[in-house]
């Protein structure tokens, strides 16, 4: 299985969006500086998660949300008013 995910930062104020095989492990890296573009960020928590069959599907999803660049967008997607 394979995850598109939102994490939150309240230290930054900022979400990002990623995907995954092993949602456990990225966010323990994530949490521990090993993210690059995350690690300023610290705590981040798991706001939203979907499971996907295939990387292709969930890579596309990821896709699709960073697209809209909207972060209403992606408050609509954790309080379950858009999908």
């Amino acid at each position: 299985m394979y995850y598109v995910y939102i994490i939150y930062s309240a230290t930054t104020d900022k979400y990002y969006v990623g995907s995954c095989q092993d949602l456990n492990r990225r966010l323990t890296e994530h949490n521990t500086g090993r993210s690059t573009y995350t690690k300023t960020g610290a705590p981040w928590d798991l706001k939203w998660q979907s499971t996907f069959e295939t990387r292709s599907l969930a890579v596309k999803e990821e896709r699709r949300i960073k697209a809209k660049k909207s972060r209403k967008f992606i408050e609509y997607l954790i309080h379950g008013q858009a999908g």
